[in-house]
């Protein structure tokens, strides 16, 4: 059987990016139905980790008078460096007036997930988006099947991809990944939950001879912690003593409180940006517009920022019916994901040993982290890039 569906906007994806999207979409009067391939349990689920810039959370504070980010996150007024045997510690708040909040996506997307359906916004779990049609027209549709491989077409105005970087949006939108820009790293993460209480009140980005190794957090009684490894690093191979031997031996100066390890895995380093954001009646956001390597923490910020952008353009094309913001929004955004494709290209590379490194590379480095601790202005640069620019809106 096939079920045909009309809505204003059609959005591929139920991440934050979907549903912060949808929510302002409903503040301006326009509906929207939310498709994502997973069950609600899959999505609540799925650890990944998070820090939010001080915009995400004032946004998500005030669309969701329920929202934990508050009562849950843990808000961090800065971070610590270590490198050549020293500490020394970004000042966020002194320098910026602002800070970040650990507080996992999962924990975001329950939020969300509860906001939106108590609503009464039409959200259709375990439903499979394999393509859209008339992108061109001004009524775009979304081609899916349900869980029981019924089909379903969705007939919109505007359709938005935000379905992660597998997205069947982008294929319409932009083409294929390789026709977009793409860098992938020569190292990955190492990464580990565990059982322990905190090692550090901040978290601790360390370079070290030995390298690279972050010291974050989860919670009160369960701690993340990464260090870096060879892309192709099998997670299962190294022991629960030697996982502790290598981040110890990257922190040097600080004593990691050690617990059961019951979760780890290897996370790749890749940099993307779709060389299209927006065609015709459709747009991307989120991961399938672009991707970032999790050093300068601005993959979901970053999703956030475009729907505040693109949710500003649909309220003007569809209730002023003014197409000049829609038109401005790929290159309003291409913008700041730019910026943050710096930032997090610049973190990756000042704290990470390459592989093949020389002396004079390490000693480079060494004098590139001074540069930034011991100048107001770079300590300065690093905090507002690392707490968040302002939300442009193309009003």
């Amino acid at each position: 059987m096939t079920t045909s569906l009309r809505t204003q906007v059609a959005i591929v994806g139920a991440g934050p990016a979907g549903l912060v999207l949808s929510h302002l979409l409903a503040e301006a009067g326009i509906d929207s139905i939310v498709l994502d391939s997973r069950s609600r349990a899959q999505i609540e689920t799925t650890i990944r980790a998070g820090i939010l810039e001080q915009g995400t959370v004032d946004l998500l504070a005030r669309i969701d008078p329920d929202s934990r980010v508050h009562s849950v996150g843990d808000r961090h007024d800065g971070i610590e460096l270590g490198f050549d045997g020293e500490r020394h510690r970004i000042d966020f708040a002194g320098l910026t007036g602002r800070g970040v909040w650990l507080y996992p996506q999962h924990e975001v997307l329950t939020d969300l997930l509860a906001l939106r359906l108590s609503r009464g916004q039409d959200l259709r779990f375990e439903v499979t988006a394999s393509r859209v049609d008339d992108i061109d027209s001004n009524r775009p549709r979304v081609i899916a099947a349900d869980r029981d491989g019924g089909e379903l077409i969705i007939e919109a105005d505007f359709v938005v991809g935000a379905d992660g970087s597998h997205s069947v949006v982008r294929h319409q939108v932009a083409g294929r990944s390789s026709e977009g820009y793409f860098r992938e790293y020569p190292f990955a993460w190492f990464g580990i939950l565990c059982e322990a209480p905190p090692s550090s009140e901040e978290l601790i980005y360390s370079n070290s001879d030995n390298g690279f190794a972050l010291i974050s957090q989860r919670s009160p009684e369960v701690q993340r912690m990464y260090f870096q490894c060879d892309p192709d690093a099998d997670p299962n191979e190294m022991s629960e003593a030697e996982i502790w031997d290598t981040l110890q031996a990257r922190v040097p100066g600080t004593t990691l409180n050690e617990g059961r390890i019951f979760q780890r895995d290897v996370l790749r380093f890749r940099s993307f940006v779709a060389r299209e954001l927006r065609h015709g009646r459709a747009a991307l956001v989120g991961d399938a517009a672009h991707t970032v390597p999790p050093t300068g923490a601005k993959g979901m910020n970053l999703a956030i920022a475009d729907v505040v952008l693109l949710s500003s353009a649909l309220e003007s094309l569809l209730v002023r019916r003014d197409e000049g913001p829609i038109d401005a929004y790929a290159e309003l955004a291409m913008r700041r994901i730019w910026k943050a494709q710096h930032f997090s290209w610049w973190m990756t590379s000042m704290l990470h040993i390459a592989p093949g490194a020389s002396d004079f590379d390490r000693r480079r480095q060494v004098g590139e982290l001074r540069t930034v601790v011991e100048s107001e202005a770079g300590r300065t640069y690093l905090a507002e890039a690392y707490t968040g620019w302002p939300f442009a809106t193309g009003a």
